[in-house]
């Protein structure tokens, strides 16, 4: 069991290199060679570091067959607004619905300023303020992401983020799109780039003619967009390098096998995507697996689940529920819906994951669009040691230390021996120069 979850997990990470075969085509098209997905990023970032938009408009051209100019590059202020006054009255009641919903959580959980007051006078605190500028990476290669828009740039507003650039590729499923742009609108958004791929990153991280740079870039994206967030990382923050979405599902006899295949189907579509059946009921897993087939066949999307399944799909027999929590720990999936009779329960057990979900009217779906909690979430394991986003990432904190004559006094022994260890002589001196000569 723990080689074929090691691969599965390797295939679907970003460095897995998982690029379709018309990916490849693709990169030959461009580029005249095989590069691998890292070596194309790397020579986008590179050119558009050293030759701006031009780069941005020519990569644009080639990879999405695209022909900006440097007008166009920016979806205009009175397209939003047309967006927006088209939008379908019900649509856009959702959208109030699902951003109140979000800022009320991201709100309630925001990092506070915190001060400690020391016996002589001085203080100790930690300030959080919000980040100037952030860029947003919307996909919109295979489908539409409205929900995206809400789950990065509401938590951004709810920590005080007041610049937001949206980057969507310029397809009818991104900045072409009248769903995303009415979406913006709402959200008070002005800035949405007609830019996909590396370069969009890029774009955010160097910052160019019309785009000016960002200070941290979030939201998910392709492989090419994951790798080109980490090659920018230093320039800029970034929350993750996401991999393709995932899902785990623990489920006992309680748990209806419709509901467990449609869970997993519901990642599956993504394609890829990695969805896995954890049970230590052999019933349970062959009725879900029938259930699998079944509901398969009626779902628009259903070759792309299918193959995503075959792909990327497990359906595990433990032993018991300590061996089930132990696997699904050991995972650290993106998503971990715990969909047994005592959910509650086994969540003590499994530390390590992106979301969690409890009980069988909790689907996955519901924290993907509606709940609060962001759906940008840690995939590939890295929730061993990564959190989703939320609005305290847009925040950045830092320490204020004010030291009255006394206490600075109380405090110079200490600093003069830790000094004189290091050699640092200094650093000594600064302390006891002020209290020199004085009464």
């Amino acid at each position: 069991m723990r080689p074929q979850l090691d691969e599965l997990r390797r295939r679907l990470s970003p460095r897995g290199n998982v690029v379709s075969e018309a990916g490849r085509r693709k990169t030959l098209e461009v580029f005249g060679e095989p590069l691998s997905p890292q070596q194309v990023v790397e020579r986008i970032c590179a050119d558009v570091r050293s030759k701006g938009l031009a780069a941005v408009l020519d990569y644009s051209l080639r990879i999405d067959g695209a022909e900006l100019t440097a007008e166009s590059l920016r979806v205009p202020s009175d397209e939003l607004a047309k967006a927006h006054a088209a939008a379908d009255g019900e649509f856009l009641e959702t959208i109030r619905r699902i951003r109140r919903s979000i800022l009320e959580f991201q709100t309630a959980i925001l990092q506070h300023d915190v001060r400690v007051d020391r016996p002589d006078g001085g203080y100790l605190a930690q300030r959080y303020l919000p980040l100037r500028r952030v860029g947003l990476c919307v996909p919109g290669g295979a489908a539409a992401y409205p929900s995206t828009v809400l789950m990065t740039a509401v938590p951004a507003q709810a920590a005080g983020v007041r610049e937001l650039a949206v980057v969507a590729p310029p397809t009818k499923f991104g900045a072409y799109n009248c769903d995303l742009l009415a979406t913006c609108h709402e959200l008070g958004i002005t800035e949405v780039y007609r830019l996909g791929g590396a370069q969009a990153v890029a774009a955010l991280a160097y910052g160019i003619q019309g785009v000016p740079q960002v200070d941290k870039i979030v939201g998910p994206g392709n492989l090419f967009v994951a790798l080109a967030k980490k090659h920018v990382y230093g320039e800029v923050d970034i929350d993750s390098i996401a991999g393709p979405s995932e899902v785990v599902v623990l489920a006992d006899v309680s748990t209806r096998p419709d509901f467990t295949a449609a869970d997993l189907l519901a990642q599956a579509e993504h394609a890829p995507g990695a969805s896995i059946l954890i049970t230590w009921s052999e019933a349970v897993l062959e009725a879900t697996a029938s259930e699998l087939v079944r509901q398969t066949a009626h779902l628009e999307r259903g070759d792309l689940a299918r193959q995503s399944l075959e792909a990327f799909g497990a359906l595990i027999l433990v032993e018991d529920e300590d061996q089930a929590c132990r696997l699904a720990d050991e995972i650290a999936a993106e998503h971990l819906h715990i969909a047994t009779d005592n959910a509650e329960a086994l969540l003590a057990r499994i530390p390590h994951a992106g979301a969690v979900f409890l009980g069988n009217y909790s689907p996955v779906a519901v924290g993907d669009y509606v709940a609060g909690p962001s759906h940008v979430l840690p995939t590939s394991g890295t929730a061993r040691f990564a959190s989703g986003l939320s609005s305290n990432d847009f925040l950045r904190g830092n320490s204020v230390i004010h030291f009255t004559r006394q206490g600075l006094a109380q405090a110079t022994a200490d600093v003069a021996t830790m000094a004189t260890k290091e050699g640092l002589t200094a650093h000594r001196h600064s302390v006891e120069v002020r209290l020199e000569n004085e009464g």
